[in-house]
């Protein structure tokens, strides 16, 4: 890919602070109460003071849910239980805060914010702002043909790379990442698929509306395709994309990438989120440390994923709905982390 070298970003990416986060566990040991009385939240501190650099951790005061939207042409073998018309209508449900993350951002104080890569609907359906980045009308269908060019894999790539940045310089102190797309969980389970050296089988869910046995033979089969397709290009992250992924996955790893590089946290929702994460960590292995898995899907090839890149997810509610409903719910707990390490005295 011409004039992007994704190697930089190994070296771009530098781990929390190690100093800050003992500064912040020596600060826990002197805090009421005893140190271990608040389980994993104590955890969640610490990671937030190093990624911060403070002690005291400062609170989560802005934080943004983002969800890349696409269509997928594999979602025309019938191996999504999504809506017929595509992901415009999931788009339309978020933008008019109709949809379950949307009700949850509103009520938790999260601004929601869509980003249109590769919806198959005329781009005037939508807001400028919504649609202005969008890279092609739906991506190819990934068990015969690849998903984008060698351009539009970049151009998406990049796309996600300049909202991270448009994040960050905003003020954005924690990012909820999920997807708005139809489609996009037979892409994800195929990347996690090749990544993991798996069978199609072992990595095939039920989507978010949990499709019946036969669309499910029918995803099984599209991700087995998709796979010879894939392992011929492991080496090169966004060919992988490019072949495999769709421009919505690209940008998503793109995002986390440039995340990383600009010290900005992010909750991973479900498994197309993760999906982009493990690819995301094959290009800098230092990429995890910034992030957090929101919640245990159910979908097999989520939790491979997790477990290849030692992630623990923060819930485990048997939430599949999607859309970041899943990670929305895990951001009280975040921030109720932050505010009793800032905020509980220290013993006497």
């Amino acid at each position: 890919m011409s004039g992007l070298n994704l190697d930089d970003f190994a070296s771009l990416i530098e781990r929390p602070d190690a100093v800050v986060r003992r500064d912040a566990e020596e600060r826990r040991e002197r805090l009421a109460p005893r140190p271990g009385a608040l389980g994993r939240l104590d955890e969640l501190g610490e990671w937030l003071a190093a990624g911060q650099g403070s002690v005291p951790v400062k609170p989560i005061e802005r934080p943004r849910v983002l969800l890349f939207a696409g269509d997928h042409g594999v979602a025309s073998l019938g191996v999504s239980g999504g809506p017929e018309t595509g992901a415009q209508e999931l788009v339309r449900a978020a933008l008019a805060g109709e949809s379950a993350a949307a009700i949850l951002a509103r009520r938790f104080g999260a601004g929601l914010r869509v980003v249109d890569m590769a919806l198959d609907c005329d781009p005037d359906t939508f807001p400028e702002d919504v649609t202005r980045h969008r890279v092609r009308r739906g991506s190819g269908r990934i068990d015969v043909e690849d998903a984008l060019t060698a351009e539009e894999a970049e151009q998406a790539f990049r796309t996600g790379m300049a909202v991270a940045d448009e994040e960050a310089d905003s003020g954005t102190d924690l990012v909820v990442l999920g997807d708005l797309s139809v489609g996009g969980t037979t892409a994800a389970g195929t990347l996690i698929g090749a990544l993991c050296g798996t069978d199609a089988s072992v990595v095939t869910g039920r989507g978010s509306a949990g499709i019946d046995d036969l669309a499910w033979m029918r995803k099984c089969a599209a991700i087995r395709d998709a796979l010879r397709r894939a392992r011929p290009v492991l080496g090169d992250q966004l060919q992988l994309l490019a072949a495999v992924g769709g421009a919505d996955l690209a940008a998503t790893t793109g995002f986390l990438l440039q995340s990383a590089v600009r010290r900005t946290p992010v909750i991973l929702d479900g498994v197309v989120a993760t999906a982009c994460a493990l690819v995301a960590q094959r290009v800098a292995f230092r990429g995890p440390d910034w992030w957090l898995a929101g919640q245990a899907s159910g979908d097999p090839a989520q939790a491979k994923a997790l477990d290849r890149m030692a992630l623990n997810p923060l819930l485990d509610h048997g939430v599949t709905v999607g859309e970041g409903t899943g990670a929305l719910l895990a951001l009280p707990l975040v921030q109720a982390a932050a505010a009793l390490a800032a905020e509980l005295p220290e013993r006497s």
